[in-house]
């Protein structure tokens, strides 16, 4: 079992950039596919982006270009950078762990973290 803790989140303004980190403890995230998910007020939990094994990627489209998600099994750690943000891009946001090949849903995944809060004002 693995335990996922964000950390990063902040308060931007449009435009600026933040990097968000998810530090893993309990298990290797090298086990592990790991993804970004974000959750707005009022709407569903939505994919980010997620990283494989083999350190593939994969983006929502409406964050390609703009977030980069990267992994540094030695630290244990999975980052999300932020560039560009937008408002629309306020949300709590979660690191996951799946033990699947590839995972683009929530439900693919087996452990969650508590989430970071970023917040980006026009």
């Amino acid at each position: 079992q693995v335990q996922l803790v964000e950390s990063g989140g902040g308060l931007v303004q449009t435009g600026e950039s933040l990097r968000l980190s998810c530090a893993a403890s309990g298990r290797t995230i090298s086990s592990y596919v790991m993804g970004w998910f974000r959750q707005a007020p009022g709407k569903e939990r939505e994919f980010v982006g997620v990283i494989t094994r083999s350190v593939v990627t994969s983006y929502a489209d409406s964050v390609k270009g703009r977030f980069t998600v990267s992994r540094d099994d030695a630290k244990n750690t999975v980052y999300l950078q932020m560039n560009s943000l937008k408002p629309e891009d306020t949300a709590l946001y979660y690191c996951a762990a799946s033990t699947r090949i590839i995972a683009t849903t929530s439900r693919q995944y087996d452990y969650w973290g508590q989430g970071t809060q970023v917040t980006v004002s026009s």
